[in-house]
């Protein structure tokens, strides 16, 4: 028997249920018909769908045509009361009963157990029919109306998102490995080719979920405060969550890494002549260098009495071979092997040319402590000119002697310093005596007798006065 529907409404409380219920019709009748044509729904009937996909479709699949069962029940009831109410102008207490039953009692018949993800009881016999009021109609519309809409929304929202994007990325992964192929990187013959190919075995698994498995990238909004907001990174808005990019944001930030190297390569490729050039440049200026360094040596020895002058170094040959060996890499055009070759070439020729200027320096050094040495005997006698003391007996010797040790050959480095001292000591007595009469001269000349007795008389001529 179907529930008592309470109390009968008035004509005016029948009046506004029926003009609420038709409203309420019309709407769901826009929302239906809308859903039947959603792009989503069109794409969900014809894929082949597996994973979470499926297990929901199964289920909300079976919503669109009981959609329209339930709700061609409810356009029926709702056109029974709506014929009930047109008898009479002014209804009586038995329409009114009537009406009262169809609008808010158990007047619908429906078929049983048609509520999606209905708990079922366990034990409980499977219900055939049921009968439900229209607003519980209207309730259950709603809820298998929701279920169907979120999983068509969430669908398409990633079919909108993510495939042509995927297309995208994976056309310009075919332009990156024709970039390698022309640099000589391959799959299993560079790091760089294994990376790419890796890149596209994500993508292309990526692509095939994206097809048969939309919602497993679909991120539901947990709480309603989250709806229509979209979390930090790059994801879509969708009717009620996101859809997951990370993977294909992390495959877009591989291929632009790989991309980025190659262009490296390709900068190699054109600059290898160049920078060859440079470090055989950078071996010519060393080989100069030790050649300048080893004449250097023999003057030292033949100049500077020393034995502790260092043995300058021979040339680099080993550098040569890796250098002919880069050249080889060249010619193959293997610049993906060439790259750290040549890094390390360059700085290992820097290198040689900075060792081939020290061994110059140290061999040298005698000669410049000479070169020191006779600067400053120079700078003594001119010293001894201006103190008078050039002609000093004993400042001529030791002049001579500091003089005969730094121009004899080979020089014996250590006597000429210590004659060189010796002069400079020679000079302190009298660059002692000539500080006093310095500084005499700075404070001004005495006043003499002339202008002593030039201040008498003119102290007497102001006493006369």
């Amino acid at each position: 028997m179907a529930a008592s529907a309470g109390p009968a409404l008035s004509r005016e409380e029948v009046d506004r249920a029926l003009a609420r219920l038709g409203a309420e019709r019309d709407a769901v009748e826009s929302a239906l018909l809308a859903l039947q044509d959603h792009p989503g729904l069109r794409l969900l009937d014809g894929a082949e769908l597996s994973g979470r996909t499926l297990e929901r479709w199964s289920v909300a699949g079976k919503g669109l045509p009981l959609l329209w069962a339930l709700f061609d029940r409810y356009s029926e009831a709702l056109a029974s009361a709506r014929a009930v109410r047109a008898r009479k102008a002014k209804p009586g207490a038995p329409e009114l009963a009537e009406l009262s039953e169809l609008l808010t009692g158990d007047a619908v018949t429906v078929p049983g157990g048609v509520v999606p993800d209905g708990p079922q009881v366990l034990g409980a016999p499977a219900k055939l029919v049921e009968r439900i009021s229209l607003d519980a109609l209207m309730t259950r519309m709603n809820s298998w109306y929701a279920t169907v809409l979120e999983v068509v929304s969430a669908a398409d929202a990633v079919w909108s998102a993510l495939p042509a994007r995927i297309d995208l990325l994976l056309a310009e992964l075919q332009r990156v490995r024709t970039l390698a192929a022309s640099l000589g990187v391959r799959t299993g013959g560079h790091p760089l080719g294994d990376d790419l190919a890796g890149i596209e075995q994500d993508l292309t698994a990526l692509r095939t979920e994206v097809h048969g498995d939309p919602l497993a990238l679909w991120r539901p909004a947990r709480v309603p405060a989250q709806r229509g907001t979209v979390p930090e990174g790059s994801a879509f808005a969708g009717p009620a969550g996101v859809v997951d990019t990370e993977r294909f944001d992390r495959a877009g930030r591989a291929l632009d890494g790989v991309r980025l190297e190659l262009e490296d390569l390709l900068r190699l490729r054109d600059e290898a002549e160049e920078r060859l050039q440079g470090v055989g440049d950078l071996l010519q200026r060393a080989d100069a260098t030790l050649a300048e360094a080893r004449r250097a040596r023999g003057e030292v020895l033949a100049k500077i009495a020393s034995s502790d002058v260092p043995a300058v170094p021979g040339p680099a040959s080993a550098l040569r071979e890796r250098i002919v060996a880069a050249l080889d890499l060249r010619q193959a055009g293997q610049w993906g092997r060439l790259a750290p070759v040549l890094d390390a070439l360059e700085d290992a020729a820097a290198k040689e040319l900075g060792r081939a200027r020290q061994s110059l320096t140290e061999v040298t050094q005698p000669l410049a402590v000479r070169a020191e040495l006779r600067g400053r005997l120079d700078a003594y006698k001119a010293m001894a000119a201006r103190l008078r003391v050039a002609e000093d007996p004993e400042v001529v010797e030791r002049y001579e002697k500091a003089r005969w040790l730094l121009w004899s050959a080979p020089c014996d480095l250590r006597a000429a310093a210590a004659a060189v001292a010796r002069f400079q000591q020679s000079l302190r007595p009298a660059h002692a005596e000539a500080e006093p009469g310095r500084a005499r001269e700075a404070a001004g000349p005495a006043p003499g007798a002339s202008q002593v007795q030039d201040g008498q008389a003119q102290d007497g001529q102001a006493q006369g006065g």
